[in-house]
């Protein structure tokens, strides 16, 4: 796919249709990540449009097409922690990739699923992605310190922290009026 200098395709229609090739085939997925981060479809494809329209302003910049599953998706990544932190809300997390627990008799456990999800929705934005990243997005640690463009470190310490948090919350909500677990 290089081109004469090496960045990409040498005209405009090639160089199109590279991009085109290229985010089709991440199209399903970041649509999904940006809609676990956000919680809200609207919202998702407002993000998605953005980071199609950022990757293809700063394609050109594109050293290695191999790499681009990875660039586009911690556009992704950066478009919907940004959206997260100018919030400054919580909305409903829908997090369609998780099953929900089965109670000893086989029943669902929708109150143990409900409360994961409020403990889930409840932690701060970059704890969150990591979080999402890790559990529902099934990235390595690696894997998302690449996307988010943070240290491997900082990752850790983020999914530690909100781990710490999310079985506190989850403790708490099962915990019945006289404190005693449920």
């Amino acid at each position: 796919m290089a081109g004469h200098d090496g960045v990409g395709p040498r005209s405009g229609s090639e160089r199109q249709a590279a991009f085109g090739r290229l985010t089709d085939r991440q199209l399903a997925a970041s649509y999904r990540l940006a809609t676990l981060l956000l919680g809200s479809e609207v919202e998702a494809q407002d993000a998605i449009q953005d980071a199609a329209l950022i990757a293809w302003q700063r394609f050109a910049s594109l050293h290695d097409p191999d790499r681009f599953d990875a660039w586009f998706q911690r556009i992704v990544v950066n478009i919907c922690r940004d959206r997260l932190r100018r919030r400054g809300s919580v909305r409903f997390l829908a997090m369609d990739g998780l099953a929900e627990p089965q109670t000893p008799d086989g029943a669902t456990g929708r109150a143990e699923h409900d409360a994961l999800r409020r403990a889930v929705i409840s932690l701060p934005a970059d704890q969150r992605t990591v979080v999402v990243l890790r559990y529902f997005a099934e990235l390595s640690l690696e894997e998302i310190a690449e996307q988010t463009g943070e240290r491997l470190g900082t990752v850790k310490s983020r999914l530690h922290y909100a781990l710490e948090a999310l079985h506190a919350a989850y403790d708490a909500a099962n915990r019945l009026p006289g404190g005693t677990a449920r």
